[in-house]
């Protein structure tokens, strides 16, 4: 899935999903031939995570 789709899943903006791979809080997504970013599962997964944890204040 692309950033879009994964932000609306999860419910946090495109720009945070960024931070995040900057940071190194995700691992970074593999690209399409366009340039795209290509998420899985497993990266709605931890995104999942990351955002109970900031709920949590941990």
């Amino acid at each position: 899935m692309r950033i879009g789709q994964l932000a609306r899943l999860i419910e946090i903006d495109t720009q945070t999903i960024r931070f995040y791979e900057q940071q190194g809080l995700l691992p970074p997504p593999d690209r399409q031939a366009n340039g795209y970013r290509v998420y899985t599962e497993k990266h709605g997964e931890r995104l999942a995570f990351i955002r109970r944890c900031r709920i949590l204040n941990l």
